[in-house]
């Protein structure tokens, strides 16, 4: 099931010049190349594997919860825009909550950014995210 999710995306992305196949994969931009690739995938044995979290199901919720429930950064850990540099507050939660100021480069900074807004299609998880969708709105 994953493989076949995988592949349509993969194809829906080429058809709409949407997907970027930049350096190396740049040879896999000619229709054939492409369609070649897709069939190799097609034919081979996925395994996808999932190791069970290290510190169990409150730490998966703990990590998740960061990412469902927040923006990528507030306007309170902003401090300045100023000659292109912004500067802005960070922690670490994974080095006993370790926090400083960093100092990027606008356009670094706005990269770094846009790795945290989902692509078009997805969507933030609802307020319970891991309840069964049929029972969502039955509690």
């Amino acid at each position: 099931m994953f493989r076949g999710k995988l592949l349509a995306f993969l194809k829906w992305g080429y058809r709409g010049k949407q997907l970027c196949l930049p350096g190396t994969s740049a040879a896999l931009s000619p229709p054939r190349a492409f369609h070649a690739l897709l069939h190799t995938l097609r034919r081979r044995e996925w395994v996808v594997y999932s190791k069970p979290p290290f510190g169990g199901p409150e730490h998966v919720l703990k990590y998740l919860a960061r990412y469902t429930h927040r923006v990528a950064i507030s306007n309170g850990r902003l401090l300045t825009l100023d000659n292109r540099q912004v500067r802005f507050r960070w922690r670490d939660s994974r080095q006993s909550n370790r926090s400083g100021v960093l100092t990027l480069d606008a356009v670094e900074f706005i990269r770094r950014f846009l790795l945290h807004v989902l692509p078009s299609g997805f969507v933030k998880s609802a307020t319970r995210p891991l309840q069964d969708p049929s029972q969502r709105f039955h509690s």
